[in-house]
């Protein structure tokens, strides 16, 4: 007898490995169809994001240009009302000071107007005065001017003159008084003395 063949000899690990992997890279329409969808829906997904992405920093820049906008703007408004306050209390000091200034000169036109007042009551009360006085002051003159009509005196009739005068009308001389029909009283007269002794129903 001979001896038996060998046995076959197993496949090279190689190959199996091989066989395995080609099995593995060809994937069935299903899963490429798979593959496909989900690539698209992912596609989709990031367009998506992409588009809300940009919105989002438009509608960013968008407000914060609205945003310096109106800070420009409150920035304007505010300057223009500090100036306008500026303005406003730069005036009512120059008023102030102008009626502080018409308060000076009014009070001292009233102080000047109660001196002058002061001045024309003295004068009013010598006029009032004088119109009480004027009675008097008639009488004295009808007298004396019955004085000067009678001519001068005689030794006899003497005693008779010295008589008929009055104790308040013996001191009186016609010489003082001699014009006593244009006699009148001017403002340097109110101021005389002894015309206001005559005011005040003395005699002279």
């Amino acid at each position: 007898m001979g001896d038996p063949p060998p046995p076959p000899l197993p496949p090279a690990p190689d190959r199996t490995l091989r066989k395995q992997l080609s099995d593995m890279s060809s994937p069935s329409p299903v899963q490429i169809r798979e593959a496909n969808a989900h690539l698209a829906a992912l596609h989709r997904r990031v367009a998506d994001l992409e588009q809300k992405l940009e919105a989002a920093e438009i509608t960013l820049r968008e407000q914060a240009e609205s945003l310096i906008r109106k800070d420009e703007h409150l920035r304007a408004a505010t300057q223009e009302i500090t100036e306008n306050k500026d303005r406003e209390i730069s005036y009512l000091h120059e008023k102030l000071c102008q009626s502080e200034e018409s308060i000076q000169k009014l009070q001292h036109t009233v102080k000047e107007k109660d001196s002058l007042i002061g001045q024309l009551q003295h004068r009013c009360q010598l006029l009032d005065n004088i119109c009480k006085s004027r009675p008097l002051l008639d009488s004295m003159l009808a007298q004396m001017a019955e004085v000067e009509r009678m001519g001068p005196v005689t030794e006899l009739g003497n005693v008779t003159a010295d008589t008929s005068l009055t104790d308040g009308e013996s001191n009186c001389s016609p010489c003082g008084l001699s014009n006593h029909k244009d006699f009148s009283l001017s403002d340097d007269d109110l101021d005389d003395p002894e015309l206001e002794g005559v005011m005040f129903g003395t005699t002279v």
